[in-house]
């Protein structure tokens, strides 16, 4: 048990690496020698670990996934109501976003796995994954903001939350070129949601 507990240990900490591989130069800088030597360990670690440099980029992807999800939660928590369907919605999405370092690395990283998505099924299926498991959160917590009487009624949950995704992402792509600043498209995504209350 302990040699899977180390195993387990060693995948996150070589898709560390790649995160901050890609952060830096992009997809076309993980390489597996590049990768090894940015986490400290010999490529036959790294080969050990990951069949295939597909496989690596996968794990370092869902890494990246996991990382955004817990910034929410912890987001969440830190709110002076972290209960509240407003509160769990909004930080949902502002965890997406990139408002603050954190979050600009990875979205930086989110962007070459989606670039590289387009052309790669095996990635395209953890983005369709992740998406997949955003949109029914969104659905969820606008449909309990709905019966508690927070968000109109009228709203037609599934449409909203498909157009939040798209309007966050699209946002993080303006932050990342420099069209919009953090401040400014986090102005634009609370314009947004504001609609969407009673």
């Amino acid at each position: 048990m302990p040699r899977q507990v180390d195993h387990d240990s060693r995948r996150r900490h070589i898709a560390q690496a790649v995160r901050e591989l890609i952060d830096r130069r992009g997809l076309e800088g993980a390489t597996l020698r590049e990768v090894a030597a940015q986490a400290g360990v010999s490529m036959g670690a790294v080969q050990r670990c990951f069949r295939t440099k597909e496989e690596m980029l996968v794990f370092a992807q869902e890494h990246v996934n996991r990382r955004v999800t817990e910034r929410a939660r912890e987001r969440i928590a830190g709110a002076p109501e972290p209960g509240s369907v407003a509160t769990m919605l909004e930080q949902t999405l502002v965890a997406m976003l990139a408002v603050d370092d954190e979050d600009l690395s990875d979205a930086r990283v989110w962007i070459a796995f989606t670039a590289q998505a387009a052309v790669d099924p095996a990635l395209a299926a953890v983005q369709r994954g992740h998406y997949a498991g955003l949109a029914e959160l969104l659905v969820a917590l606008l449909r309990a903001g709905q019966e508690g009487g927070q968000i109109r009624p009228e709203v037609d949950a599934e449409s909203e939350a498909d157009a939040l995704i798209t309007l966050t992402d699209g946002l993080t792509v303006q932050v990342l070129l420099g069209r919009h600043t953090p401040r400014s498209a986090l102005a634009a995504l609370r314009r947004r949601t504001a609609d969407l209350w009673t």
